[in-house]
C-alpha cells in the first residue's frame, strides 16, 4: 500500500488521474473481487472494524481510542488489532510500549498500546485469536476493512469532511482502495469528521442505503501550552495540514511548518536541522503524538528532539456522546446473532 499519497490525488481529477484510469480499473476489479469473495473467518468475540474508503488517514486512530474508552466504561476488556504498518516484525506480536520501538511494530500500534492491549499481525485472524487468548472480550480493528479476512460485526467507515475521497479515482490514479459501490455493501456505519462538505455526497449515498450516520470532530486533548507561542510545527501523518490547523486553533503562530511523509522516520540530518532551526529562531517545537513515539526510538539526537517537543494530542468527539456505546452494543448484538446462526452458542 502507498504510504505517501501524491498531491494530485486530493485535487480535482487531472490528466494524471485519467492517464492512470486503465490501471485504476484493473486495481478496482481485483480489490472489489477480493472484498466480495474473501473467506471471512469468525472470531469468538465481537469485532468492530474502523476503516476508510481511501489510502491515508481520516481519523481512524482517535476513533479507535474513542471506542476503547467507551468499551472500558462498559466494563469490557477491549483489544486492538493492527497490521503494524511501518514496523519490521512480521510475526503476530503483543505490543509492549515500554520495550518495542516504532520501527518494530509501527507508530500507531505503539501509540494505541498505551491505552489497551494491542496486537499486530499480518494475518488478521491470527491476530484476533491472539487477542482472545489474552482475554479480550471485544476486538477493535484499526484498518483492514478491505482485507476480507476476518468476519466483522460492525464496520465503521471514517471520512474526513475536508478531503473526502480526494479525486474519487482508484489507486494508482487516486486514493480510493476499492470501488465505492462495492465497499458500501459492507459498511455498517459512517462517521463524518469535521464541518467540511467534501464528504456530503458520500453521506447522502450512505443514508439512502440505510446506513447510520455519525458526526464527530477532532478536538485537542489537554493543554499543550503553545497558546501565544511562535512555533516550528512538523508532522509525518497522512494529512499534515489538519495538524497545522489544529496548532493554529490553539492560538500558536506557526513560523515554520514541515510536512513529512506519512509514518516517516527522520534521519539524523533532518533531526539536527529541526533542532537548529528552532534554536536559531527561538521557536517552540510542536508535533503529533505519532511523530513523538517515532522520535523516542530514532537515531542520533532524536531523544533530544522528543524532549524539546510539545505534543498536541487530539481526541475524537462525537456529536452524540452515546454513539460509541451504541456502536459497541450493535456489534455485540450482531455477533451474538451470527454465532447462533453458526451454531456456536
Amino acid at each position: 500500500m502507498v504510504s505517501e499519497a501524491p498531491p494530485f490525488w486530493w485535487t480535482k481529477p487531472d490528466w494524471r488521474a485519467w492517464a492512470l484510469s486503465p490501471f485504476s480499473f484493473l486495481y478496482g476489479q481485483i480489490a472489489g473481487r477480493r472484498m466480495a469473495k474473501g473467506k471471512r473467518l469468525s472470531s469468538p468475540v465481537p469485532v468492530i472494524c474502523v476503516g476508510n474508503f481511501t489510502v491515508g488517514g481520516a481519523g481512524k486512530t482517535p476513533t479507535v481510542l474513542a471506542l476503547v474508552r467507551a468499551a472500558q466504561a462498559q466494563g469490557l476488556k477491549p483489544g486492538i488489532l493492527s497490521r503494524g504498518y511501518g514496523g519490521s516484525l512480521d510475526v503476530t506480536t503483543v505490543v509492549d510500549p515500554e520495550h518495542h520501538r516504532s520501527t518494530d511494530v509501527g507508530d500507531e500500534p505503539l501509540l494505541l498500546a498505551r491505552h489497551a492491549l494491542t496486537v499486530i499481525s499480518r494475518k488478521r485472524f491470527a491476530g484476533a485469536r491472539r487477542l482472545v487468548d489474552e482475554g479480550v472480550d471485544l476486538i477493535i480493528m484499526d484498518d483492514g476493512f478491505q482485507s476480507a479476512r476476518l468476519a466483522v460485526d460492525f464496520a465503521l467507515i471514517v471520512v474526513d469532511s475536508v478531503r473526502g475521497i480526494g479525486n474519487g479515482h482508484l489507486v494508482p490514479g487516486g486514493p480510493v482502495r476499492a470501488p465505492i459501490r462495492v465497499q458500501m455493501r459492507y459498511v455498517d456505519g459512517f462517521l463524518k469528521v469535521g464541518n467540511g462538505t467534501a464528504a456530503d455526497r458520500l453521506v447522502r449515498q450512505a443514508a439512502r442505503a440505510g446506513k447510520p450516520i455519525y458526526v464527530a470532530s477532532l478536538t485537542p486533548r489537554g493543554n499543550a501550552g503553545i497558546s501565544g507561542k511562535r512555533v516550528l510545527a512538523f508532522a509525518g501523518i497522512a494529512d499534515p495540514g489538519k495538524f497545522f490547523r489544529t496548532v493554529e486553533e490553539q492560538r500558536a503562530e506557526i513560523v515554520e511548518r514541515r510536512a513529512l511523509p506519512d509514518h516517516h522516520h527522520m534521519g539524523e540530518d533532518e533531526i539536527a536541522d529541526l533542532l537548529d532551526k528552532a534554536a536559531a529562531g527561538d521557536l517552540e517545537l510542536v508535533t503529533t503524538a505519532k511523530d513523538f513515539v517515532r522520535l523516542r526510538s530514532g537515531p542520533g539526537r532524536a531523544e533530544e528532539l522528543a524532549r524539546k517537543c510539545k505534543v498536541v494530542e487530539v481526541e475524537m468527539m462525537f456529536d452524540d456522546p452515546n454513539a460509541p456505546a451504541k456502536i459497541i452494543e450493535r456489534a455485540i448484538e450482531v455477533h451474538r446473532a451470527r454465532r447462533l446462526k453458526e451454531g456456536r452458542y
